[in-house]
């Protein structure tokens, strides 16, 4: 920090010498700058995100993150968590039934040992290293619920940010001038404005024999 200031032409602060706040200048704090900078500032900062990612994501969107990852290779697969990965297939009820619920208890318990114990696994650091170890190991085959419920955990990044996209792309789309427009309108409106770099791909000639083909439509090269 020293060097720091030097370069930059910074007066050096003495960590361990009273903290002054520059509102207060006469009053005594208690506290020195370190327990300030590395407590106060810290703190508040801490705060200021949680309160960031709590208007961000809703519950149940928190949820999911925290018990994705359950799933997390790392260290020894030390974050396995078997009750929130159990409260994670709870939450695709279409995908698991109750007797799928009660077969993946067994299998994550049975999988955990398995991976733990296979050399093959131990330097994995991601849920897609994981889920290509487990089709490359065939254990996929053997665990078919758990991957079944790995492969939820890798669309889910996915398809949390498109939902995200498309709802912020509707209050740019659906104005109060453009409140009638039907379902199928709105949502072909969408799928431009969401998918632009795609949309930039689509040339006009290949827009122009797409309204060739359509009935009732007529159209004259201006050649």
């Amino acid at each position: 920090m020293h060097e720091f200031c030097d370069k930059n032409d910074i007066s050096n602060l003495e960590m361990e010498d009273e903290y002054i706040d520059p509102k207060k200048q006469r009053h005594k704090s208690g506290i020195t700058n370190k327990h300030y900078y590395q407590v106060d500032c810290f703190n508040d900062v801490i705060d200021w995100l949680l309160q960031e990612l709590d208007s961000r994501f809703n519950e149940t969107s928190s949820q999911l993150l925290i018990c994705s990852a359950s799933f997390s290779p790392r260290d020894s697969f030390n974050d396995f968590n078997l009750e929130n990965l159990m409260s994670l297939a709870k939450l695709y009820p279409h995908d698991f039934d109750a007797g799928d619920l009660r077969d993946l208890r067994h299998h994550l318990g049975v999988y955990i040992s398995n991976v733990k114990d296979d050399d093959r696994f131990s330097n994995l650091q991601t849920v897609s290293e994981l889920s290509q170890k487990m089709v490359a190991t065939r254990k996929y085959e053997r665990y078919p619920l758990v991957y079944r419920l790995m492969k939820l955990v890798l669309v889910l990044p996915v398809a949390t940010a498109t939902i995200e996209r498309v709802f912020s792309g509707m209050k740019i789309v659906k104005t109060n001038l453009r409140n009638r427009i039907g379902d199928e309108y709105m949502s072909n409106s969408l799928i431009c404005y969401v998918e632009k770099e795609l949309m930039l791909k689509v040339t006009n000639n290949a827009v122009v024999r797409c309204f060739m083909k359509m009935k009732g439509r007529r159209f004259q090269d201006e050649d």
